[in-house]
């Protein structure tokens, strides 16, 4: 499939316009989480309830139930500041609830207990046809949870920059690790501007963003170092700009497949899977995004600050 062949985009020549954006989308991004105390964690991380109950009327002409309602109920439970959200469409009588832990005993219990108590339309209703989904996790097993779910995004990072510079050099690797901080601080910073949680599931989704970004920077580099023997002769930007202009067809192909999928599944998933996908659909673009703009334009900057002339690096690209 031809697209984007014979393009000659001055990316490397307009870099500091792309560093100044993603410091800019970066900058509001921890500006919102200052103001809101930190990045949004879910209960996988706090520790808390997640309910997803069933309000359909068991009777005809049994008025529907309005989040105002549902928020009393929780209040005389004893969880003020929990979280309600209506599921599906407007009409739609599924509501999920989530709401933080204390030691008062089995909250769960006593949650379902206040509402058939306070809404006796719902009280004879079965706990199985009432409860739709159910998840409770204690503060330190989440406060757990947060800290492996950092060691092994660091820990990814680090592999990543060794095999980069067993592979390429050192320059290549260090410049990867960068884009991939960004792809990672860029996600993040979406989130908190739109008030998203980050749970287990989003952890996830930024591991696959972070070997996906890497894969599509590989790519691109392994067409620069070809290039760099071949016109060694030539400026680094010249070089690396007509390398970047080479892979295009292929990164924008790929990530656009990618980005439809994650777009789909954003779309049709459903709740449970909404904000992995949300996450992915960011990262696809922000890596796709950090490959061609942030990474590569690096090591021009790093070369070119440096006048490199690592034996090691001579190797590589054939330069004397």
């Amino acid at each position: 499939m031809k697209f984007l062949t014979n393009t000659n985009f001055q990316i490397i020549q307009k870099r500091k316009v792309a560093y100044i954006v993603s410091a800019i989308v970066i900058l509001v991004g921890i500006v919102s989480m200052v103001i809101n105390g930190g990045p949004k964690y879910g209960i996988d991380f706090t520790g808390g309830i997640s309910l997803e109950l069933d309000f359909s009327p068991v009777e005809e002409g049994t008025a529907q139930v309005q989040i105002d309602e549902i928020r009393d109920v929780m209040k005389k439970a004893g969880q003020s500041g929990a979280e309600i959200q209506r599921l599906g469409k407007d009409g739609s009588n599924i509501f999920l609830i989530k709401a933080q832990t204390s030691e008062e005993g089995n909250q769960m219990a006593q949650i379902l207990k206040a509402f058939r108590s306070e809404l006796p339309a719902y009280a004879n209703k079965t706990e199985k046809e009432f409860v739709r989904l159910q998840q409770e996790i204690g503060p330190r097993v989440g406060e757990e949870l947060k800290w492996q779910s950092m060691k092994a995004l660091f820990v990814s990072l680090i592999l990543m920059i060794i095999y980069i510079w067993i592979r390429f050099e050192l320059t290549f690797g260090v410049a990867a690790i960068i884009a991939l901080f960004h792809d990672v601080l860029i996600t993040l910073s979406i989130f908190s501007i739109f008030g998203r949680e980050i749970s287990t599931s989003i952890v996830a989704a930024l591991l696959m963003i972070v070997g996906y970004s890497i894969n599509d920077s590989i790519v691109v580099f392994d067409r620069i170092r070809e290039d760099l023997r071949k016109h060694h002769r030539d400026s680094f930007e010249n070089v690396f700009n007509s390398s970047i202009n080479k892979t295009l067809s292929r990164t924008v192909i790929t990530s656009g497949t990618t980005i439809l999928t994650a777009l789909a599944l954003f779309i049709f998933g459903g709740t449970v899977i909404k904000g992995f996908s949300f996450a992915i659909l960011i990262g696809v673009i922000t890596g796709t995004y950090s490959s061609i703009f942030i990474a590569s334009p690096i090591v021009v900057d790093w070369f070119q600050a440096t006048k490199k002339d690592h034996p090691r690096f001579k190797k590589m690209t054939g330069r004397k």
